[in-house]
């Protein structure tokens, strides 16, 4: 906070008292005001209280001296430390005790006139609303010390909800019956003075307010079980099954560790429905014991051997009750069902799919049959189509061939016909040598040719008889070839 502190001459106001004249009193409203809002009359005023310590000191401080000054002898000797953001949330009944009073814009004494008038309306309205139980004339004359066997519900008053019921309305049960039996109540009264049945009421709302021994008794609250129906029952009318046995189920569920518990639905319950509510049963996770059935154990140190005994005794009875409350309960659910008409209509259409597919199998697999026979036969076909052409490709190339090779050969004798005709590339009587190498050269150029080029030759040649126009066609031919390299240079004697 900014500031001066006032100084040791100026006097501290005395906890929980401001003086608006004292120096001290207007610097703490002044380091108040840096917290308070811009504008002071936008929003609701703020109380704030400040409790100032008062220390004693030993020593006596010095007088001041003469012309001491705060303005130009004052030196500090220290500075405050940074300041931290810290968030504050207002909670607590008190907070909201002010918020309430701001809103409805009420004094202290108002609010709490008006919140007493509206705890007793509801008060009152609870008792309205509260069906309230006859009580049976015996369990009034019950002993306390049988609080065992006790209906811990019938006594508070609340059998009708039992293990539904809330913590709230055990306590509302509970102070309802106090009121009403408590011993000093009965003898103003000038009734029987009798408190055992007061002392029920005290055991029965120590356990149905403690979780554990509440569970322990609802393990064992018979009165809440619900009797299975016979298939008799069943069997009158229609719906039956699912009015019957939804009850049972439902207080079967209460034991579960797995919550909420599916409910058995109807008619209209789909396959997944009814299987995941059977499969949820017959996998039932339940957390229901029987130590509440367990013999007294004595507490006498003495005799460890006979508690030891007493406790393998009782033991052995919670795990005999817990097998045989499994097997009740598969007992149960294999009855529900074995009487659930839902099960034979699924069934009936798993056979009915079954059948389906299954004559849709064989329709398949007789296609399938017939489909592969007929390829079988097609491919046979198309094979044998195949070999006949390969067969008849084979003859027409062997002609095709053979008649390329005799017109090949054909062609070859004209070429070297035409080359005689052209008096072997010379204009005189060709000598042996000209004839010979005239020879060399047709060979050369015939072997570098293909088939095709040995027809365009030879038809080039067709019908020539000139001699000049014979060395013209070899000539060019020889340059094509050469410069095409199939011929080198110097590999032709005469047609160079």
């Amino acid at each position: 906070m900014g500031g001066q502190w006032p100084r040791r001459s100026q006097p501290v106001p005395e906890p929980g008292r401001f003086d608006a004249g004292n120096p001290a009193t207007r610097h703490i409203k002044n380091c108040l005001a840096q917290f308070s809002p811009a504008t002071p009359s936008s929003r609701p005023n703020r109380f704030f209280y400040i409790k100032m310590a008062a220390i004693e000191l030993s020593a006596t401080l010095p007088s001041l001296p003469d012309g001491w000054s705060a303005d130009k002898d004052f030196k500090a000797i220290g500075q405050l430390s940074a300041p931290i953001s810290r968030a504050i949330e207002p909670v607590g009944p008190h907070f909201l005790a002010h918020a309430r009073r701001k809103r409805h814009k009420r004094t202290f004494s108002e609010d709490e006139r008006i919140q007493a008038a509206e705890s007793v309306k509801k008060i009152q309205n609870e008792d309205d609303g509260w069906v309230s139980e006859p009580e049976d004339p015996m369990m009034l004359q019950r002993e306390a010390k049988d609080w065992k066997s006790q209906d811990h519900y019938a006594v508070l008053g609340i059998s009708r909800l039992r293990y539904k019921a809330t913590e709230e309305q055990i306590k509302q049960a509970h102070r309802r019956k106090v009121l009403k039996h408590h011993p000093d109540k009965r003898a103003a009264s000038g009734k029987d003075q009798n408190d055992n049945f007061f002392k029920c009421i005290q055991r029965a709302t120590d356990i149905l307010q403690d979780p554990v021994k509440r569970r322990q008794y609802d393990s064992v609250d018979e009165a809440a079980d619900r009797e299975p129906p016979n298939k008799k029952d069943v069997q009158k009318k229609a719906g039956n099954f699912y009015k019957l046995w939804g009850p049972v189920f439902e207080s079967e569920g209460r034991f579960s560790k797995k919550q909420p518990v599916p409910k058995i639905g109807n008619e209209n319950s789909t396959r997944e429905e009814v299987e995941g509510f059977y499969n949820f049963w017959y996998s039932f996770d339940s957390w229901r014991t029987f130590e509440y059935l367990d013999e007294d154990v004595p507490d006498d140190n003495e005799n460890r051997a006979q508690q030891r005994h007493m406790e393998r005794k009782n033991n052995n009875a919670r795990k005999k009750r817990k097998n045989e409350d499994v097997v009740r309960l598969r007992q149960l659910v294999d009855d529900a069902l074995g009487m659930d008409e839902r099960i034979k209509k699924f069934r009936q259409e798993g056979n009915k799919q079954k059948n389906a597919k299954r004559l849709e199998k064989e329709a398949a697999e007789k296609a399938a049959k017939e489909e592969a026979e007929r390829k079988k036969e097609e491919e046979a076909r198309l094979a044998a189509e195949k070999e006949a052409s390969e067969k008849a490709s084979r003859e027409e190339g062997k002609k095709a061939k053979e008649a390329a090779k005799n017109a090949a050969k054909k062609n070859k004798r004209v070429i070297r016909g035409a080359a005689k005709d052209g008096n072997y590339f010379t204009d005189g009587e060709a000598s042996p040598a000209q004839i010979e190498g005239a020879l060399n050269d047709t060979d050369l150029i015939i072997a570098r040719l293909d088939a095709d080029e040995i027809a365009a030759l030879t038809a080039k040649l067709q019908g020539k008889t000139d001699k000049a126009a014979i060395k013209t066609v070899f000539v060019d031919e020889a340059k094509r070839l050469t410069e095409a390299g199939k011929v080198k240079e110097g590999e032709l004697k005469v047609l160079n």
